[in-house]
């Protein structure tokens, strides 16, 4: 399933359960770096689940989560409905519905590489406010830093259907062309998550690229996962080590 709306439609417990959360600098960075306040207006472009959503929302901002993935979105609203400032819409992040100059910020949490580039960047032109920032974010897996990850990847390398084709050092690839003529900065922190193997499992079956219960490589896969997990973990636990990277520009120079 190549199509990039549709092909979590059969993920999105998985994604909202067992993909890793943001870290607290997150907002930090915005705040000192771009200015964000409780009053910023927010349009997280490609919502999903709503795991990005959440930070903004919990710092008292209005959030609209645009999601073209009807069961990634229905999950949002059901997960977030404690949040007044937070508005769904079934939307895309070429023709997100949003008001002509009405956002502050548009973030991508995991996004980005699904948009069409060249249309979205006329759309996020078109919704944001004078000024108005883009920020491009994905928890970045580490893919050799422990025997672990090591192990995971040459899996992934295995049964991953398109895997080399979106994985990491591909998903940014085209981010100086997006900004330009404006431009950008790039921050890193670092961010973990701790599963045993239920949740690795978890982990696993969120990613698009790997196989689905019914294709004839699940079963291989989940065994071999199944050995990977047993010869490394400690007391019964694997770590998940990511480096979550923060873009943060502007798409043209803010007005004098």
């Amino acid at each position: 399933m190549n199509d990039p709306v549709t092909r979590f439609s059969n993920r999105a417990e998985n994604y909202a359960k067992y993909r890793p959360g943001y870290p607290n600098e997150l907002v930090t960075i915005l705040k000192s770096e771009c200015g964000l306040t409780e009053s910023s207006t927010i349009a997280d472009v490609g919502s999903g689940t709503g795991i990005l959503s959440e930070v903004f929302l919990r710092n008292g901002n209005k959030v609209f989560g645009i999601e073209p993935n009807a069961p990634m979105r229905e999950f949002a609203e059901r997960d977030l409905g404690e949040f007044p400032r937070f508005v769904s819409i079934d939307a895309t992040a070429e023709a997100t519905t949003l008001e002509p100059a009405s956002i502050d910020f548009i973030t991508a949490g995991q996004a980005f590489h699904w948009f069409d580039q060249e249309k979205a960047r006329r759309e996020f032109k078109r919704i944001l406010k004078p000024g108005g920032w883009v920020i491009l974010i994905w928890n970045e897996r580490r893919i050799d830093s422990t025997p672990f990850l090591r192990d995971y990847e040459n899996l992934l390398l295995r049964y991953g259907t398109d895997y080399q084709k979106i994985r990491h050092e591909n998903v940014a690839a085209d981010i100086d062309g997006f900004y330009a003529p404006g431009s950008f900065k790039l921050q890193s922190v670092d961010n973990v998550q701790h599963f045993d193997f239920e949740s690795l499992k978890g982990r696993t079956y969120s990613a698009s690229y790997t196989p689905e219960p019914g294709d004839p490589n699940f079963d291989l896969m989940v065994s071999d996962l199944e050995k990977i997990f047993n010869a490394r973990q400690c007391d019964g636990i694997v770590d998940f080590e990511y480096y979550t990277r923060i873009y943060y520009g502007r798409l043209s120079e803010p007005p004098a």
